[in-house]
């Protein structure tokens, strides 16, 4: 066993332990993160964050794209994305793992902190909004303390949002930190296409076009298209429309409301074309799909 397997064995119990106290501390934007099954490709949709796997190995697909994340590769997500993701777990090893959540407050803070020190670098040609790199010593430093904190109020207030600060800080100084640099650079094109991702998280049930949205951020139709691609691997359609569809499944499962009314919150207009493009999308019907989540008492908000 190499020191890096010792280190996420230590880690995943250490998670797994938590998991089972009802006394554990909730840290705002860190999730703990546990399957203990296999699950087939299945269309998900993550917020912008790091996402960190102790144990246990899930297989993500977005557009052409294929990149995979476990204990030696965390997944990095600059900006809320829809893809598919396949999950590879058992209940002799189950994944575990940790979620944080990008603030982007405190990211322009930290750059402002950092100074000269840091550069803006143009966007290199692997950078997306979704990108997966080696886990560093630093990253595995800085999450077994997050975990040591979780169970201890007073620990996780004072201290916690500092580790989550020092890991946001790593980031930026890895090989996917032009992403999170061009996020808070007010000019780029990535900063402005986030601005776009904002508009639809707050708007997505509106009768949003194509046209006020490249005209929100000043760029011509073939412009806004191309940039929304570059960091989305989709077109801005595609992406609304998907969109839509999680939240409609979100609040069928967790709301309780049927398909018809799900989708005239979500902004259609026909609760016919909503079921014919869930089913297309999900591979299975509204209300079968929410039967199957209960059933088997999965989250659909956010698959780990």
């Amino acid at each position: 066993m190499t020191e890096n397997d010792a280190i996420c064995s230590r880690l995943s119990l250490r998670a797994i332990e938590l998991l089972q106290r009802k006394n554990r501390v909730t840290l705002p934007n860190v999730k703990l993160l546990f399957a203990d099954a296999y699950r087939a490709r299945t269309p998900v949709m993550y917020e912008p964050g790091i996402i960190i796997l102790f144990q246990g190995r899930k297989t993500g697909y977005l557009g052409s794209k294929v990149f995979s994340y476990d204990a030696s590769q965390y997944l990095l997500l600059s900006v809320p994305l829809p893809f598919e993701c396949e999950t590879f777990a058992s209940a002799q090893e189950p994944l575990v793992g940790l979620s944080i959540g990008v603030d982007t407050l405190m990211l322009q803070d930290l750059i402002i902190d950092m100074g000269d020190e840091i550069q803006f670098r143009p966007l290199s040609a692997r950078s997306s909004g979704i990108n997966a790199a080696p886990l560093t010593d630093q990253l595995f430093c800085a999450a077994e303390r997050l975990l040591d904190i979780m169970d201890k109020p007073m620990d996780a207030r004072v201290l916690g949002p500092g580790i989550v600060r020092e890991i946001i800080y790593y980031l930026l100084q890895d090989v996917c930190g032009d992403a999170l640099l061009a996020l808070a650079n007010r000019q780029s094109h990535f900063n402005q296409i986030a601005k776009i991702l904002k508009k639809i998280e707050r708007q997505f049930a509106d009768n949003l076009t194509i046209e006020e949205l490249a005209a929100d951020v000043n760029m011509s139709l073939s412009a806004f298209h191309h940039n929304f691609k570059a960091v989305t691997s989709t077109s801005p359609l595609q992406y609304l429309k998907t969109y839509r569809l999680h939240k409609a499944r979100v609040l069928m499962l967790h709301d309780g409301l049927n398909a018809g009314t799900a989708a005239m919150r979500v902004g259609y207009e026909s609760p016919s074309q909503f079921s014919r493009e869930f089913k297309r999308y999900f591979g299975i019907s509204p209300r079968e799909d929410v039967a199957r989540i209960r059933t088997a008492g999965v989250s659909a908000a956010m698959p780990v």
